[in-house]
Parts: C-alpha cells; structure tokens; sequence
C-alpha cells in the first residue's frame, strides 16, 4: 500500500464495486465474495457499520460459502506458515503470537492438533492468533475439538470475524 492514498470511509463510500473490493479484500482470507457482497450497503458510517455489513453477508450465506471461507484459512504454525508463504496478513498475524518462532515441540504439538482437528471436521482451525499467544491457542484448540461440527463452524466465523475487524481497524480511517 505504500505510495496508495489511506483508505477512508469516504473514500471507500465513492468507489465503485470492483475498486472497493481490491481494496478491501484482504480484509477476508482469499474471499473477497464477503467484501463484494457488502458493497451494496454503502456508505458506511464507521469502520465498525463497514464490518457489520460485512458479517451480515456472512451470516446470510450458505453453510458451502461459510465452509470455502474457513477453508481458505491457513493451518497454525504449518510448514507454509514457517516458510512466510502465507497471505501477508496471515503472516504478520501468526508471527504477532509467535507462531513463527516454535521449538521442535511445540511445532509437533500444533501439528498433531491441527491434524486432528482437519480430520475431524475437515478444515483449519480458526482463532483469532492477534487476539492469543501460543499456550492460549493449544488450549483452545484441544478444547474445541470435542465441539460438534455446527459449533465449529460458527466458532471459526466468530474468530474470522475478530480478524476481519482487526484487519480493517489496521487499514481504514475515518
């Protein structure tokens, strides 16, 4: 973004379908659908009323579009994750809890929990990483597997929730 004008709601207000979904796109992981859903709610009057727009489409979408956002999310502290070939934003969200600097244990241990996890619902875990640290996470996620499935599937739109807001409180001014 360096060099691009600062996203303002004004801004953001005045742009057209496609311009407003380039820009805000990264807001949902690799699902920019939810931010061009959104658009039609414009203006917004704060950054808060652009995310409640945003959930809005998400709570009035299928359980297939809910899962393919889930599933667009990165494991945590996977081999992708370590290598930094994550979206920038999964990037810097993981290493802001120190996922990206694992001892050989803890890597193993976020392993075998996130394969558990896949094999029993059939996507990522979602946690709002900005929000916990490592022990919190582990915690969170051996808790959460004995969930059924539709109570994870509404706890990882909860948490993609807390990232979109905190990804678009970083990004847009008022």
């Amino acid at each position: 973004m360096s060099g691009a004008p600062p996203l303002t709601l004004a801004r953001l207000n005045s742009m057209n379908q496609t311009g407003f979904t380039t820009a805000l796109g990264f807001a949902f992981e690799l699902s920019p659908w939810v931010v061009e859903r959104a658009w039609d709610e414009r203006p917004f009057a704060s950054v808060e009323a652009l995310h409640e727009a945003m959930m809005a489409v998400l709570e009035a979408s299928t359980t297939a579009d809910k899962l393919a956002l889930i599933r667009a999310h990165p494991e945590l502290a996977s081999k992708a994750a370590i290598a930094k070939t994550l979206t920038a934003e999964s990037n810097a969200e993981q290493a802001s809890a120190g996922l990206d600097r694992l001892t050989p244990e803890e890597f193993a241990r976020f392993h075998d929990l996130n394969a558990a996890y896949r094999d029993r619902f059939g996507f990522p875990f979602i946690i709002c990483v900005r929000l916990n640290d490592k022990a919190s996470i582990l915690a969170a996620m051996q808790a959460r597997l004995s969930n059924d499935e539709a109570t994870e599937i509404a706890e990882a739109i909860a948490q993609i929730g807390l990232i979109s807001k905190l990804r678009l409180l970083d990004a847009v001014t008022t």
